[in-house]
Parts: C-alpha cells; sequence; structure tokens
C-alpha cells in the first residue's frame, strides 16, 4: 500500500529499479529530518518492498552561494542530530562533510551504482534544482523526487498565483483531501529492514564520513574551510532537537501572545521557526497537526464555502494568524518558485509595478548609498540601521521590520534593480532563512508582488506601497531595539 500521496512523487528519469542493488538510497538534500517526512517514507517503504537495507546521504558542500561559517554551523548541527537519532534505528546514516572544494564530487554516483534506486527531496529554489537534474541525467538507476515542502502539493496548482488571496481561495477549495494523508511522526518503529554491514572502501576512503568532531562542533573545523568566515556563527542552534524545543515554546507559551506580541521588535513574539522550516529540520506537517491538537480540531469545522478571507480554519483568532503564516503566505512563495525559473529575477514583477518603477526610475533620490554603507548600516535612519545589524549579528531580521528594510534600500538606490540586487545578497548572505522561497516572496514584496497599487503616487516608489520608519515608529515599540542593534553596539 502506498503510504505517499502520488501528487506528491515524481519520477525523474528513465532508468530502472535495480533489484539486485545492495540498498535503496535516501539523498537527503531538504527535508533534513528523520521524522514527518514523505521523503523518507517513501524511502523506507521502497526498502520495505524490496527487503534490502536503507542507506540516508545527507552530504554538505562547500561551494554553494553564500557559503559561510553561519549556514554551515546550522547545517551540521542537523547532521549531528540525525547522526545521534539514527544510531538507534536499523538503517545507515553517511553524513559527508567537504573539507576541499570539489571534493565530494562523485559521491552520489559511486553510491547510486551499487543502490537499487534513489528518493530525494523536492526543494523548488536556490541551487536544489538544478543539482537534482543533474543526477537525474546522470545515476544508473531509478530517481524518485518526493515533495514534503507543505500542506499543498506543489503539483496540486498549475499555476502561480498573483495575490494570497487569491492562493488562500484556492487552497481554501482544494486543501481537504490534503489533510487525510500525513507524513508518518516516527517511520521506523514496526519495520524489520536487513543490516547493510558495510560500504566498500573505494567509497568510504575517498569519501569518509564526516568525523565525530565535525558534528560536535570542533572550534577549528569550520575556520579551516575555505568559506566565509566574515559572516559569524550566530547563538541560534540548528537541528531538528532544537527546532523541536523552538516549536514546543512557542506552541505552549507563545502562541497565547502571538495576536499582540507578533509585531514587537523588543519582544520575541514570533514563533522563530523559520531557519527551522527552511532548512528541513522540522515539518509543517508536524506543526499543524500538533497545533490542531492542541485546539481540539477536526476538518468537519472547515466550512464548505471557499472566502479567500482569513479566520477559515474555525480554531483561536491566534491560531488562525499563525496558519496564515504557516501555509497561505509560506506555500504561496513556494508555489512561485515552482511555477516560474524567473521567480528571483526583477522581470517576475506584477506589469503594474514594473512600469510605476520604469516611471520613476529616474527620480532624484534623496539619500543614495552604497552597497558597503548599506551592509554595514551606516545610514541616516537609526531604526532602519538597528534592523540591518539585527540581521548581520543574529542572521535574522523581525517580521516587521523585513518590510521596512526593503522599502528603505528601493528608496536609497540608484535603481530598481540594484536596490534588488542589493536586498537579494544581504538576505540570502546573512540570514539563517535566506535563499527560501519567502525569503524572496518577502524581498519581491517590497517591490509590489502580491500587492496592488498605492496612492498618492510619491517620487522613486511611484506607486509602490510606501512605509516610513517615523510611521512605523508610531505603530510599534522601538526605542529599546535601536538601543540593543545600533552600530554603535558593534
Amino acid at each position: 500500500m502506498q503510504t505517499v500521496p502520488s501528487l506528491r512523487i515524481q519520477v525523474l528519469n528513465e532508468a530502472p529499479v535495480n533489484p539486485d542493488g545492495k540498498f535503496v538510497l535516501y539523498w537527503m538534500i531538504a527535508n533534513r529530518r528523520t521524522v514527518w517526512n514523505f521523503s523518507l517514507d517513501e524511502a523506507v517503504e521502497w526498502a520495505t518492498k524490496l527487503n534490502k537495507p536503507l542507506l540516508i546521504l545527507e552530504a554538505l558542500r562547500i561551494g554553494y552561494p553564500w557559503a559561510s561559517d553561519r549556514l554551515h554551523r546550522f547545517i551540521i548541527d542537523g547532521m549531528a542530530d540525525n547522526a545521534a537519532r539514527l544510531e538507534k534505528a536499523n538503517v545507515t546514516y553517511y553524513p559527508y562533510v567537504e573539507l576541499v572544494p570539489g571534493e565530494g564530487k562523485g559521491l552520489l554516483y559511486a553510491l547510486a551504482n551499487q543502490a537499487c534506486l534513489v528518493v530525494t527531496d523536492l526543494f523548488p529554489d536556490f541551487f536544489l534544482p538544478r543539482m537534482v537534474a543533474s543526477a537525474a541525467r546522470k545515476i544508473p538507476v531509478r530517481l524518485i523526487q518526493v515533495d514534503g515542502n507543505g500542506i499543498l502539493p506543489l503539483r496540486a496548482a498549475g499555476q502561480a498565483f498573483p495575490t494570497a488571496y487569491v492562493f488562500r481561495r484556492f487552497i481554501q477549495k482544494n486543501i481537504r483531501d490534503h489533510l487525510m494523508v500525513f507524513p508518518k511522526a516516527d517511520p521506523f518503529p514496526g519495520i524489520g529492514l536487513p543490516t547493510l554491514k558495510s560500504l566498500p572502501p573505494s567509497v568510504t576512503q575517498k569519501w569518509p564520513k564526516a568525523a565525530s568532531k565535525i558534528l560536535k562542533g570542533a572550534a577549528n573545523v569550520l575556520a579551516d574551510l575555505p568559506i566565509d568566515h566574515s559572516v559569524k556563527v550566530v547563538n541560534t542552534r540548528g537541528g531538528p532537537n532544537a527546532a523541536k524545543s523552538q516549536w514546543r515554546r512557542f506552541l505552549g507559551n507563545g502562541l497565547s501572545h502571538y495576536l499582540e506580541l507578533r509585531n514587537d521588535p523588543e519582544v520575541e513574539g514570533t514563533s522563530g521557526l523559520s531557519p527551522y522550516l527552511h532548512f528541513g529540520h522540522i515539518s509543517p506537517h508536524q506543526i499543524f497537526k500538533e497545533l490542531m491538537g492542541a485546539e481540539n480540531w477536526s476538518i468537519h469545522k472547515l466550512p464548505d464555502k471557499a472566502t479567500g478571507s482569513r479566520g477559515w480554519w474555525g480554531v483561536s483568532e491566534a491560531s488562525e494568524i499563525f496558519l496564515d503564516q504557516l501555509i497561505t503566505w509560506r506555500e504561496l512563495g513556494y508555489n512561485m518558485c515552482f511555477q516560474r525559473q524567473d521567480y528571483d529575477h526583477y522581470e517576475s514583477l506584477p506589469p503594474w509595478a514594473q512600469k510605476t518603477l520604469a516611471d520613476h526610475a529616474q527620480d532624484p533620490r534623496r539619500y543614495l548609498y552604497t552597497m558597503s554603507q548599506v551592509e554595514s548600516g551606516m545610514t541616516h535612519d537609526p531604526l532602519w540601521n538597528a534592523a540591518q545589524m539585527q540581521l548581520v549579528r543574529e542572521g535574522r531580521l523581525h517580521n516587521y521590520l523585513r518590510m521596512l528594510w526593503g522599502k528603505k534600500i528601493l528608496e536609497w538606490s540608484a535603481s530598481p534593480q540594484e536596490a534588488l540586487e542589493i536586498m537579494i545578497e544581504l538576505n540570502n548572505k546573512y540570514a539563517l532563512d535566506g535563499r527560501d522561497p519567502n525569503s524572496y516572496s518577502g524581498i519581491f514584496w517590497t517591490l509590489g508582488r502580491y500587492d496592488r497599487p498605492w496612492g498618492p503616487e510619491r517620487p522613486v516608489l511611484g506607486k509602490i506601497r510606501y512605509m516610513s520608519s517615523e510611521n512605523t515608529a508610531r505603530k510599534i515599540k522601538v526605542q529599546n531595539f535601536i538601543k540593543e542593534y545600533g552600530p554603535d553596539r558593534l
């Protein structure tokens, strides 16, 4: 019996399943967790069907864009959690951390040569789609890609949606069937897979497993790697264990105050889950299931009519707002990246936004800053500087200030195209949750994506929605935030 919905499964090549292979290989590239994972469920199902061992490869290369101490540490934290967890399961876990650029080339192919088939994750942006497509052309066995990105499968919609309202209405019309089958909370109990006794020396000697000192975070490990050491490790730890703890804290204590505190940058009022969702350290299915369990919710509470409005699930107001972030806004970004290859290009903006920005491209700028000045938080605006310094030091931008952050960069850049380049560079370089569909949603929203024309028409912005630090400071408390994160606190 197939446990993963067929809409979430895609065979990427014409190579056959090799029944004589030594194991089923799960190439873990996006869902970096061992629970609530459709990809892992699919791999376990194939291993059970073929009565073969299961091998899980989780690799970390050096040459990915914006590779840094910060991102490497967060990913390796997760690898350490997975290694500890899988010691107790009857599967083989192979964590690999590349130490020299290009050193890991050939590892996947070498393992696939001995595998029955390969199962991997679907992630719709960054370099991962190209990497998987290349693998599909090269490996000699079937490659199956599994979508575990959201509650709604990416292939359930055949188009990119222009607004959250339109997408929300689509979700409300189509979500019911996808609430009936969730990934397994734990895929291992009750399975009796054969044990993989060893891998050949030709693999283990050329591509040795990550040493325990790497997984434990030895101080000199990152320093020896050719990655960006200027982007420092932050206090926020990565991995499924940290993700679970953060989620339980928010569910138990933070959710009840979410309505009044989520827009306050001086307190921890948001969920803090975005980095863990980005790296696949926690599943949106787990979050949904446990939240709705706390609400004593059942699917029968869903209304029959799709309105496109928030407040549709039939739960508390705080949970409604949180679910709209988790499902509507998060999956709207994934939908865009899946449907459009130009999701990160200026030309993907709606026509009205491109026109109004073009109409005002030659407007004089009151302030004009270089990339270096912006990156260092050296502008005339204390609140904006503080938001930028939070990003640089802690790898995060407060959700509410993220909007202001992008709007000001647009105002202070020589062109909207340059503003987009600056936003993408700074966000992807410093943010733990950068390089993600939600990152691009937030960045492009400041330029008009998912929005509508606003009046009055202004210099530089045209009909793009306007925000100011002065108005923001009147709406929310920011003085302590500015003191905490001002550039003079370096």
